[in-house]
């Protein structure tokens, strides 16, 4: 059986495999250099890369229409048409080449499985420059369930840290409509962080939103409203103030960012036994916990 491959080749090993010398790989290359007509591209419907601003866009086009494509796209043949091939890496000039009226394009073609391509298009938009907080951190929960990649394995490969990818994929544990404000930028990623440990974060959001407020601002009313005990029903009971050791927030953001649900871990002092909450925000996620649970 062949070796699996290892994570993190990107566009540049890619490109390099491909003008290499011929190795036993060599059977997979098709046309290591040729130029595609645009109507027989197709974009990969497994893009993990969903957003492309326009006004980029529109810059890149004009960009084509004077100097042309210069970095070849990355294609294989189409699965299923014939006569076709499917985008690998480089669908934003694809659509800027459309835009500007351009009829072929560069292009490096290999043989690859839906898997290797997934993985390549992931791992390509992640060490993008411009990618956005979301679609970075939904790009490592892909590989992680995908491939089964640990945070920590993610990190050597991307040269990322641990704590940088734990804190990006806690940012999914967040509602719908917050995750819309953070993905059409209207919220940071620094505000959204802030807006993870509050119980109800969609109200403060939009407040964060309308009134325009810093990244300092929102952690100050998160903290507030994290503080502020329920306005009905008997009073809560005040329990000490304990300290987590770096460990256990550790392991709460890991559980936090594998099961997409607020975790928190009560350890008591001293002892070997202690508490794990699960936070559901609806009832389609009780649902889901219940069957992961349930495996």
């Amino acid at each position: 059986m062949e070796p699996r491959k290892g994570l993190g080749r990107g566009l540049s090993a890619l490109l390099a495999d491909v003008a290499s010398a011929p190795t036993e790989e060599a059977p997979r290359r098709v046309v290591p250099d040729s130029s595609i007509p645009i109507d027989r591209i197709r974009p990969n419907p497994g893009q993990p890369r969903r957003d492309f601003d326009e006004r980029e866009l529109e810059e890149l086009a004009a960009s084509i229409r004077e100097k042309g494509v210069i970095q070849p796209l990355i294609l294989r043949p189409h699965p299923v048409e014939p006569e076709t091939w499917e985008i690998v890496a480089g669908e934003r000039r694809w659509r800027a080449a459309q835009r500007a009226g351009i009829h072929a394009l560069p292009a490096v073609i290999r043989a690859l499985d839906d898997t290797e391509v997934l993985e390549l298009a992931i791992i390509e938009n992640i060490q993008r420059a411009d990618l956005n907080a979301l679609e970075e951190a939904m790009g490592y929960r892909q590989l992680m369930d995908r491939f089964g990649h640990t945070q920590e394995r993610l990190g050597e490969a991307l040269g990322k840290s641990r704590s940088h990818i734990a804190n990006l994929l806690r940012l999914l544990t967040l509602p719908e409509p917050v995750l819309e404000l953070l993905r059409e930028g209207k919220l940071t990623a620094g505000h959204a962080r802030a807006l993870v440990t509050v119980p109800s974060p969609e109200p403060l959001a939009r407040q964060i939103v309308e009134k325009g407020l810093s990244v300092r601002q929102a952690e100050q009313l998160a903290r507030a409203a994290v503080a502020t005990p329920p306005s009905a029903g008997p009073a809560p009971v005040q329990r000490p103030t304990v300290t987590k050791d770096a460990d256990t927030r550790a392991l709460e953001e890991d559980l936090t960012a594998a099961l997409r649900l607020k975790v928190t871990i009560e350890h008591r002092a001293g002892g070997r036994s202690g508490e794990l909450r699960i936070r559901y925000g609806n009832l389609e996620e009780l649902d889901g916990l219940c069957q992961l649970l349930s495996r």
